[in-house]
């Protein structure tokens, strides 16, 4: 198991993931529509072509999923409950297919759960970055947590 108990994480701990990700068109239009996304920025060659970027953009959901997801093996594969929320996502730089996506992931909080005594409270800031190291997606993750059993 790759990922670590509430306990195992100090704020300010930094993870520099090693996995990384090619995005490709086909991620890209496979996203769009399965969470039916029609956008024509994402899905559409021709109609991305008149566009500033003259390119499909990669679904930013997408993108933060990849970001976050580049994360689980080292911080909470197989010891998270759940996701409570998302804070600050943001998107400074666009994705396109070929970009390579790699992340970074800091530990910002930690706090016990009032409600659940094996359970603790993570925040964490992650961000994504591209091949050329612009940031491409930040965002701040509140998780639950395992505690290590007593």
């Amino acid at each position: 198991m790759g990922g670590k108990y509430f306990e195992e994480f100090t704020v300010g701990q930094t993870f520099v993931h090693e996995v990384r990700r090619t995005v490709t068109d086909m991620d890209n239009i496979l996203f769009s529509t399965l969470t039916h996304n029609p956008a024509a920025i994402h899905i559409d060659h021709e109609y991305a072509k008149t566009t500033e970027f003259g390119k499909p953009l990669v679904n930013s959901i997408f993108t933060l999923g990849l970001v976050v997801g580049l994360s689980v093996l080292d911080t909470t594969l197989g010891t998270t409950v759940g996701n409570l929320g998302w804070e600050e996502v943001a998107f400074p730089k666009p994705v396109f297919a070929g970009d390579t996506i790699h992340a970074e992931t800091k530990v910002v909080a930690l706090r016990d759960s009032k409600s659940r005594p094996t359970q603790g409270i993570v925040t964490f800031e992650h961000k994504g970055f591209n091949q050329r190291g612009e940031v491409v997606c930040s965002c701040r993750r509140v998780a639950l947590m395992l505690r290590k059993a007593q």
